[in-house]
């Protein structure tokens, strides 16, 4: 549950021209199987689309998934629209292929937390479910 008491909602998306997307479907369905509401946007998103269906959905959270080695402008791009959308409460987070040494600039910019290949679902779930209720 969000701070408002309502299931939690979370947009997963796939940004750019990146064709593989299983790592995006397993977290989108450890999410759904916690019991969160999960809105896949599917293949070759641009952050548009993905703030579009944020901002329309209502949702908590946005998590990325990139492994096309875009992550900077694609994550810079969708913090900059949600801002413009006035939607800077909504979380961002996401995971892939991203080097250690991005992930400090990363955060600076914006994105509340990056999960690396190999990070346990349940982790993911946890984390969702402590920042999404921590959230003013």
């Amino acid at each position: 549950m969000n701070v408002s008491g309502q299931m939690i909602r979370v947009v997963v998306a796939k940004p750019g021209l990146d064709g593989h997307d299983r790592g995006a479907k397993i977290v989108a369905r450890a999410l759904r199987d916690a019991g969160m509401e999960v809105i896949y946007t599917g293949l070759h998103q641009t952050p548009e689309q993905i703030v579009a269906t944020a901002v329309q959905e209502d949702v908590d959270a946005i998590g990325l998934s990139i492994l096309s080695g875009a992550h900077i402008p694609l994550f810079s791009r969708t913090l900059e629209l949600l801002k413009a959308e006035g939607a800077k409460d909504v979380l961002l987070f996401g995971g892939g292929i991203i080097p250690d040494a991005d992930i400090a600039t990363l955060k600076e910019m914006g994105v509340s937390e990056i999960f690396t290949p190999g990070t346990p679902s349940e982790k993911i779930v946890e984390w969702v479910r402590a920042n999404v209720k921590g959230r003013n």
